[in-house]
Parts: C-alpha cells; structure tokens; sequence
C-alpha cells in the first residue's frame, strides 16, 4: 500500500536547488535511509515528506488516515514538560502499564528517568531519549527519524535498532550512523545535487553500488572524453577544411564541451608525519579521581591502573556519564588524581580533540585560525601551506576567510581537525570526533587515522568509526576500572545486559 508520494518536488533556500523535480513513493514496509552531504536537503526531504515545509513546486500527497510520527533534529518542548507529559500524555497508568509495547520503550530509553521529573535542565542525551519515547509509544504507520542516535550512547543506539527492527512501521531515516543504517534500512536513498539517487539495500550494500555506478560511469567518461578529443582534433584542421563541416557537428562538439563535468569539490585528509615514541606512553598506577563539588563529590575512577604503549588504537566505551572524558582529561593533565599517579612518556606529544567547539576563537578567520599553530608543514616529501591544507580539507577560496562564528558544527569540527594535526602529535585523544560529521568526512577521517602510527585512544557512539579505526575496546562498566573487552562492541553490550538482568 503507498504511503506518501512525491510528484515533481522542487525546494531551494538560495540560488542552487536542494530539491529538483523529484517524484518518489513511499509504501507501506519501506524501511528506507537517507544519505548525503551536510547541507545538501536530507532534512529539507525529510520536512517536505512530512507536510512540515511547503514545496516551491510540485505535490506531496498522504495516503488517508496516514498515522505520521516525525522526529526533527531539534527537540522542541513545551515549557514546563516533564517526561510523563511528553511520553504517555494524559493516558492513566492502567492504560498503558500492562502494554507490552510501551513497557519496552519505556525500559529501552528512559528508565533511568523520573516519570515527573521536569526536561528543562536535562542533559542533550536525556532529552533526545524523551523525544524518541515519545515518538515509539504511539502506533504508526510510518516513521520520519532525523539523526535519530543524535546524544545516544552504544546501548541506547542498539536497543533502538533492536526496537524498530521488531515494528511492523514503515521508516525514513536519516542518519550519519552507518551501523544504524546497516541494521535497520534496506534500501537508500542519496540526495545529491537536488536528486533522489535510490539504491537497494543498507549502508554497506549501498557503498558497493555506488562503486559499480562510478566504474561504470568511468568508463563511459573516459570513451566521452576519447571521441570529444578526435572530435576537436578534426574541428581544427583549418579554416578552410573547418568551414566545410556540417554545422551539426559543430555543435555536438560545443554539447560535450559544456557538458563537461565540474570537478567534484571532494575533500582530502593528508597523513601526517609523527615523531617516533618511547617504550612508555602513559601509565596510570592505583589512581582515583573524583567529581562534583562539596559534599557530593565521589570517585569516579578508584584504585584504576591501565596502561597505554606506542602503537595501540583503544576504543573507550562505556554510558553517558561513566567518566570518557573524564579520563581523557586525566591523560592530559586537566583532571588531578585524588591518590596514585599518571605517568607520561618523555617523547610523548600530545594533542586532544575535545567535544568543546567553544575552543574555537570565532572572531578570527579560518585561515588565521590554522595558522596561529602552524603557517605551513611538511608532509612526505612535499612542503604545504596552512591555505593549501585548508583547501584539501574543502575550504575554498573566500571561505578561508570567513569568521569561524559563521561556520556550522561540521566545518568547525574539521577546522578542529586541521588544527589539532597541524601540530603533528604522537598521541592523539578523540572526544566523540564523529560529532557533526557527515558520512563522506567520515571515511576521509577513517582513511586518514587507519594507517596512523601513533597512539590513538578514541570515544564514540560510532561503532562502525570504531571497528574501523581502533584495535581493541576497553570499557568503563561504572566499577571505578577500565575493563578490556576481547569481544569488543558486542561484549560491552553482553556485559551490560548482565548486569541489568534480574538476580535469581
């Protein structure tokens, strides 16, 4: 049964489309992602689907009686809304306790919440668990999710996967998660340039099309740019031998001409030379740490030891709030231990990506920002400016220049980036570097830290940034310890559902 259609949709904020001419449908069962670069229309799709923004063109039609559930980007409450309010509405508790359904939503996303305790104050994540409760508890038929893992820690993001799996709703999600998309979706759908490109399968099945596609479209580029070559060779030999040409052929030379793709704008991560490491990276003997103030303070970490080596790429997993960023900071000497000691290697250069983009002076421009840690490096054999790096990481021209107040969450992340790497550390800290990132920086990201040869501790929600660039997890359980799973991700998982499983 058809859902939702899309006839001819146009939509544009500014001179270039994001939306143009599109005609798609959803059915009934769809379970669909979206993909694409930031800023490119994913939310704008996801809004004209929903009848939230009006196109400039063409029709958005809903099947009757369509039971539409739409999760934006931006939680917006009410003022003075607590869970309950949001969550289960005015319903009674016999309406809803004995629901299998609404039980699960309730012990998979807030049941560390207060039922009556008010959001204002709550943290991004604890808000974003309330919105997607909200969302689940009603039936639907279709499910609109913008960044729906946005603020969700590892178990949140499985058990939503795991949730939505086991609905028989139809879905349109976008997500930078590809483990999300890989679990959830079956088909995928790219905006790009204003279209709708629409691939069969989930994230990874998606990457291999999209392979097969520009092969093939190589291919046919290179046999294009053969005969346009002979076609011109042929056009000028002469004035005289030139005029005689049917006209025709003239001009389908001109057509291929300005047919001529534009360059792609793509964006290049350079490795970067490290300097070499000692036997002794960091560490951390009997430490405790404690956090709060007063008389709330308690310890965080507790008789901790963990040590880190040249070489290793750790991934550090573990619930919103169990101390990721605490140790982190631990590492760079910003955290103090209450007792033991944090040893550090002499060779160690050291440089953290913090969750912080505040960091960032935005009064000054992005070159200017580059440039206060480093005017040029070399990298290889070759010798780069800050402009010329800043050009390859997708900051063209005048946008160089631009305030770094007026760049939006993803560039500032990569103007991060770039000035963390500028300084060529040994040892680098990632605090969640997948914030804000679309899927295309991502694997620039991947690409450029898979071979990196310095160590690397990273903490994410990303699984698949995970396994892609780290060795081996550890995790913070909420025992005071670093734990050190063999079974990675899965096992983190295993090991909490244990712990939560009832006592015999």
């Amino acid at each position: 049964m058809n859902l939702i259609n899309l006839e001819n949709v146009a939509k544009a904020y500014g001179p270039a489309p994001l939306l143009d001419a599109v005609s798609l449908g959803l059915d009934e069962g769809d379970r669909i992602g979206v993909v694409g670069r930031n800023g490119g229309g994913k939310s704008t799709l996801v809004s004209v689907v929903a009848r939230e923004t009006e196109p400039d063109a063409g029709r958005v039609t809903h099947s009757r009686g369509l039971r539409l559930g739409l999760l934006a980007q931006r939680d917006d409450f009410a003022e003075g809304a607590t869970v309950r309010s949001v969550v289960l509405g005015d319903r009674a508790e016999h309406e809803w306790a004995g629901d299998v359904r609404v039980r699960d939503v309730l012990g998979g996303l807030i049941a560390d919440l207060d039922l009556d305790a008010p959001l204002a104050g709550m943290s991004g994540g604890e808000r974003r668990r309330v919105a997607l409760a909200g969302l689940l508890v009603p039936e639907s038929d279709l499910l609109l999710l913008d960044e729906p893992t946005n603020h969700l820690d590892i178990e949140a993001i499985a058990w939503l996967a795991r949730h939505l799996k086991g609905r028989g709703v139809a879905l349109l999600v976008v997500t930078h998660d590809r483990w999300f998309l890989d679990e959830v979706t079956e088909r995928t759908w790219e905006v790009v340039d204003g279209r709708v490109e629409r691939y069969e399968g989930g994230y990874s099945a998606y990457v291999l099309a999209k392979a097969e596609r520009s092969r093939i479209a190589a291919a046919s580029e290179a046999k294009r740019q053969n005969l346009l070559r002979k076609e011109l060779a042929w056009l000028r030999r002469g004035p005289q031998a030139r005029t005689s040409k049917p006209k025709f052929r003239v001009d389908a030379a001109q057509a291929l001409i300005a047919d001529e793709p534009p360059a792609r704008d793509s964006v290049e991560l350079t490795r970067f030379a490290t300097a070499r490491l000692g036997k002794t990276v960091y560490d951390v003997e009997d430490v405790t740490v404690e956090v709060g103030e007063g008389g709330d303070r308690r310890p965080i970490f507790e008789r901790m030891t963990w040590r880190l080596g040249p070489g290793d790429r750790v991934g550090l997993v573990g619930v919103n709030g169990s101390g990721k960023s605490t140790l982190l900071r631990l590492l760079d000497g910003s955290v103090s231990a209450v007792s033991g000691k944090v040893v550090q290697g002499k060779t160690v250069q050291l440089a953290h990506l913090s969750q912080n983009l505040e960091e960032l002076d935005p009064s000054r421009r992005v070159l200017e920002s580059v440039e206060e840690i480093r005017r040029r490096i070399t990298v290889g054999k070759r010798e780069w400016t800050a402009s010329q790096l800043l050009e390859r990481l997708g900051f063209q021209g005048d946008r160089q220049w631009t305030p770094v107040g007026d760049l939006s969450g993803g560039e500032r992340r990569r103007l991060q980036i770039l000035r963390l790497l500028m300084g060529e550390p040994n040892v680098l800290l990632l605090d969640e570097p997948t914030n804000d990132l679309d899927i295309e920086t991502l694997t620039e990201v991947e690409d450029l830290l898979d071979g990196w040869p310095g160590t690397l501790v990273v903490v994410s929600h990303d699984r698949y940034f995970l396994e892609r660039i780290t060795d081996h997890v550890v995790a913070l359980l909420g025992d005071g310890r670093v734990s050190m799973l063999p079974g990675g991700v899965d096992e983190y998982l295993e090991r909490r559902a244990a712990g939560r499983a009832p006592k015999p």
